[in-house]
């Protein structure tokens, strides 16, 4: 039984999206940064942290968008979100996924010059496809990053031409349009 503490648009998205790529059922608990719901006892003693994602998984607790995405592929290899026996193209997702926690992540607190420098590396790195070559929970991780950014700051599509038809092309995706109406009705509540 699995059951994902999210926060509508917050990084909690990138999980529930590979959730519903996997297609397994769980529960969803939204959380409201309004409320405060992270900072709750109940929360804390899933997550000290007092942030999200949670994904309880039959009653223990794991946290960070990386290290979910990276449980839920090795799980349901099924799902292709990660290539089986490649080691390299599972370092190459885990490479994306830490250049996406500890550089994209941060970028617009360190300014817009910044900011624009690294997702300028992001959107050549990224070139002309899917992260790793075929779809994997890398994208997923990028995908949910820059659906933010895009939608914060407006850009205009040739910023980061890669960018831009990455994000076209998730949201072509299923999972990615089912867990964006499950996450509106329950309502943004991000800062801009």
């Amino acid at each position: 039984m699995f059951t994902l503490y999210f926060a509508p648009g917050a990084s909690s998205m990138a999980v529930h999206i590979a959730l519903h790529e996997i297609g397994i059922g769980f529960e969803a608990r939204p959380m409201s940064f309004r409320r405060n719901d992270m900072q709750a006892p109940g929360y804390l003693a899933l997550n000290p942290e007092g942030k999200v994602p949670t994904l309880v998984i039959d009653g223990r607790p794991l946290t960070e968008v990386a290290a979910i995405l990276f449980y839920l592929a090795r799980r349901f290899p099924e799902a292709k979100l990660l290539p089986r026996d490649d080691l390299e193209a599972e370092a190459q997702a885990l490479s994306w996924m830490s250049f996406i926690a500890s550089t994209l992540h941060p970028a617009r607190a360190r300014g817009p010059d910044y900011a624009k420098a690294v997702w300028g590396i992001a959107d050549r790195r990224l070139g002309n496809g899917w992260a790793i070559g075929n779809y994997s929970i890398a994208d997923i991780h990028l995908f949910r990053l820059y659906w933010r950014l895009a939608s914060s700051l407006k850009l205009p599509p040739e910023t980061f031409p890669h960018l831009t038809a990455h994000y076209d092309r998730m949201m072509a995706r299923p999972a990615v349009q089912k867990t964006i109406e499950i996450e509106s009705e329950a309502g943004y509540e991000l800062p801009a």
